[in-house]
């Protein structure tokens, strides 16, 4: 069952939304040739409960750190440790906020310093895809549009979308109905109502949409060795339209 937030509820996953964004910027400040991933996940920690909430996804399912750290071929859910950032790579920061009692999600990729005219395309599009969603979120509206609208933006670029990993829905669990493929026909299934918010989320390969999870049992990669982008924003439905909720004011 879809569970339709109330405004209060809205408010407070905004307020989250502000830490995590806030988070995502610090992230983005330091994330620099040197540096190692642990120390990215550390910064980030201790920033979010310095605001009084939690790394949501610290402990979830057994993950054992507070952020995702995937670089060049990691499409998610890269485990923060002592690989060292290199110049040249494209690197994707997902990060989960627990506050009050609601979560909010979401996620960005960066260059680090310069990087190949693929790879920058490769972001380019998939942030332009999440933006190109937005379009589509508002009542009456079938979830479908909006995962045809990624598919098609991504396709006519020469990319392809992740298909064994969709977006969600989100509020007092990380994951909640709907989920939200970023392919598919539009026109079809759940209809967009006021009240709902969704994480939507393309995963975005330069390659193949094929993908493997590696022995540490969590971070996903392109099966061909491709580049992949990961952007995500926790989105709210009103009367107007889509809200972003994961925005730093």
């Amino acid at each position: 069952m879809i569970e339709l937030k109330t405004d209060r509820e809205i408010q407070i996953i905004r307020n989250n939304g502000r830490i995590l964004a806030q988070t995502l910027s610090l992230v983005k400040e330091n994330l620099r040739p040197g540096i190692r991933t642990r120390e990215l996940n550390q910064l980030a920690e201790d920033f979010i409960k310095r605001q009084g909430a939690y790394p949501a996804f610290k402990g979830y399912r057994d993950f054992p750190a507070s952020i995702c750290v995937s670089v060049n071929e990691e499409v998610v859910h890269g485990i923060p440790g002592e690989r060292i950032i290199q110049d040249g790579q494209i690197v994707s920061v997902d990060v989960g906020v627990f506050k009050d009692g609601y979560y909010a999600d979401a996620a960005c990729t960066y260059a680090v310093g310069q990087i190949s005219e693929q790879a920058q395309n490769l972001v380019q599009v998939t942030r332009r895809a999440l933006d190109e969603s937005f379009t589509y979120v508002s009542e009456g509206r079938h979830l479908s549009d909006l995962s045809h609208a990624i598919q098609t933006l991504v396709e006519e670029n020469g990319f392809s979308v992740v298909r064994d990993l969709v977006g969600h829905g989100i509020g007092k669990r990380m994951h909640e109905e709907p989920q939200i493929p970023n392919f598919g026909p539009p026109g079809q299934g759940v209809v967009l109502k006021k009240g709902m918010v969704l994480a939507i989320e393309p995963m975005v390969n330069a390659g193949s949409y094929e993908i493997d999870t590696r022995d540490d049992r969590w971070t996903v990669v392109t099966r061909d060795g491709s580049l992949s982008a990961h952007f995500e924003h926790t989105v709210a439905v009103t009367e107007n339209g889509a809200e972003v909720l994961t925005l730093e004011s």
